[in-house]
């Protein structure tokens, strides 16, 4: 539009959008321990990669590893077979129980907590670039984890089936 005499130029602000990173987090919520996998992506391929690092790297003497995970489409089983030959997705499921928080209830999932901690004290800014991203979130997961921050979880089972009523029957 053409600026008319005697009014000033106004000029339209734009976001731009210089990039964007995944986080996988896992995270111990009695003990106090997360880890943060920054990929450049959220696809099932990525999460099948993830849950292999977090067998056979970080937990590579662990029966069974328990995870709780919100209701993303590639939070399944049907991700490792995406991502691996049929042998290597069923090791992987042998060492992996997956339990999802129920739709639209992502808030019962501790790390979603930690996530927020993460955004207020690391990501309350523009990080210029994934390399400097890395450092910093490496930092801050450093920071925590040698504090031993755990997340004081005061949400019990009474508390659930009240708020979720509408979502499980009523126990005998």
């Amino acid at each position: 539009m053409a600026q008319k005499p005697g009014r000033p130029q106004r000029y339209d602000y734009e976001y731009e959008r210089k990039g964007m990173l995944n986080i996988f987090a896992f995270f111990e919520a009695n003990s106090g321990w997360r880890h943060l996998d920054i990929t450049e992506r959220r696809t099932a391929v990525d999460f099948a990669l993830a849950m292999r690092r977090l067998v056979d790297e970080l937990y590579p003497t662990t029966e069974k590893v328990r995870m709780v995970l919100d209701n993303l489409n590639t939070h399944s089983p049907a991700s490792l077979y995406k991502a691996f030959e049929p042998e290597e997705a069923r090791r992987l499921l042998h060492r992996l129980e997956f339990h999802h928080t129920p739709k639209h209830a992502s808030w019962l999932n501790m790390v979603e907590i930690e996530l927020s901690v993460l955004s207020r004290q690391c990501l309350e800014r523009r990080i210029p670039d994934a390399e400097r991203l890395t450092r910093e979130i490496g930092a801050w997961e450093h920071k925590r984890n040698e504090g031993g921050a755990t997340v004081q979880w005061r949400f019990t089972a009474s508390d659930a089936r009240e708020k979720l009523a509408r979502l499980y029957p009523a126990q005998p």
